[in-house]
C-alpha cells in the first residue's frame, strides 16, 4: 500500500469506525502517543455526554483506558468546533467527571479525566501545534505551589496509613483532568516522529508505508477508503461536502469577524452556515450539528428565507 493511498479522514473515523471493539488499536495507538503513556482501551462509555445533543453523540468519545501500571483513566476524545470550543471543553470534562459518581459512592473512586481535543480550525495565537495543561494553585503572592499536607494526604490516599492500605497511593496531579489540544493547521513539519506522523495524518490524510508509529500501521489497513461500503462512502463525501460549506461561509465570517468584533462574525457565521444548508434541503439535525445553533433559532431562519 502506497503512502499516497486514501484514506478516511480521522474525524470520521472517531465517530464512525473506532468505536468498534476490533478497532481499539487504532485508537490506542493514537492516545498513547500523544499523552506520551502506553494506555489499553477497555470500553466505549456510551454515558450521558455522548447522547444529551446530536453534537455530543457525534463529536466525541469517552474511553476507559488503562495504563501500564493498571490504573484507570476516564479519556474524552473530542473534535471540538470553532464555537464556544472552550467552553465545549470544559462541558465534555466536567459530565466525564460527575457521571463516575453515583448516590454513595466515595469521592475517592473518581478516575482521573484526560481530554484530548483534534481541532481542525485556526485556534488563538501560539507556535506550537500540540499544547498540554493542568490545574495548578500557585500563590497570588509569594507565587509558591500549594502542596497538600499529611491530613489531606491521607484524605486522598497519597499517602496510605496502616489502617487504610490496600489503597494505591495517589499523586496530586492525578487529582485534576489533563488537557491536550491539537491543533492540526498549525502542523508544518517533516513526520519523522511518530508524534509528527499522526499529526500528517490528522492533516494530510497520508500514513506512511513503512510507518512504526503506533496505531498508524492499524490506520492504513483499516481506514482505507475503498474499503468502505457504496453507503458508508456516500456518507462519508457527505460529511466532506458539509464540511467544505462550513469552511467557506467561516472564512467570509472572520472577516466579517475582524471588522464588528469576534463574538459578533462567529454568530453570523453560523446563521450563514444554518442558511446555506437549509437552501439545499439539508435535515434539521445536520443543521443544528454544523452550524451550532439551536432548534429554535434555525426554525427562525425557516421563516425568514
Amino acid at each position: 500500500m502506497q503512502a499516497t493511498e486514501k484514506y478516511v479522514r480521522f474525524d470520521w473515523a472517531i465517530k464512525k469506525m473506532l468505536r468498534d471493539k476490533a478497532n481499539f488499536d487504532v485508537l490506542e495507538g493514537f492516545i498513547s502517543v500523544f499523552i506520551d503513556e502506553q494506555v489499553k482501551i477497555e470500553t466505549i462509555l456510551e454515558s450521558e455526554s455522548n447522547q444529551d445533543t446530536i453534537d455530543d453523540k457525534y463529536n466525541k468519545v469517552d474511553i476507559k483506558a488503562k495504563n501500564k501500571q493498571g490504573e484507570i483513566y476516564i479519556i474524552e476524545v473530542q473534535l471540538s468546533r470553532e464555537i464556544h470550543y472552550l467552553e465545549r471543553i470544559l462541558y465534555g470534562t466536567a459530565k466525564s467527571i460527575t457521571e463516575q459518581l453515583h448516590l454513595g459512592s466515595d469521592y475517592y473512586d473518581l478516575k482521573k479525566v484526560i481530554s484530548i481535543n483534534v481541532i481542525y480550525f485556526d485556534l488563538g495565537k501560539g507556535n506550537d501545534y500540540l499544547y498540554h495543561g493542568q490545574t495548578q494553585l500557585v500563590g497570588v503572592h509569594k507565587h509558591d505551589i500549594l502542596e497538600v499536607g499529611r491530613k489531606e494526604k491521607v484524605g486522598l490516599n497519597i499517602v496510605t496509613p496502616e489502617k487504610t492500605s490496600g489503597r494505591r497511593q495517589k499523586t496530586v496531579s492525578e487529582i485534576f483532568p489533563e488537557y491536550y489540544l491539537i491543533r492540526v493547521n498549525e502542523f508544518n513539519d517533516h513526520a519523522r516522529t511518530p508524534i509528527e506522523e499522526w499529526m500528517n495524518y490528522l492533516k494530510s490524510g497520508i500514513i506512511k508505508e513503512d510507518t512504526q508509529a503506533p496505531g498508524l500501521n492499524e490506520a492504513r489497513h483499516k481506514l482505507q477508503y475503498l474499503m468502505m461500503s457504496d453507503k458508508e462512502r456516500a456518507a462519508y463525501e457527505y460529511h466532506l461536502d458539509a464540511l467544505r460549506i462550513q469552511n467557506d461561509v467561516l472564512s467570509n465570517s472572520l472577516e466579517e469577524g475582524r471588522e464588528e468584533g469576534r463574538a459578533e462574525g462567529t454568530h453570523s457565521h453560523a446563521v450563514q452556515v444554518a442558511k446555506l444548508m437549509l437552501k439545499h434541503g439539508e435535515p434539521l439535525e445536520k443543521v443544528m450539528l454544523y452550524s451550532g445553533l439551536t432548534q429554535m433559532e434555525i426554525d427562525e431562519l425557516k421563516g425568514n428565507l
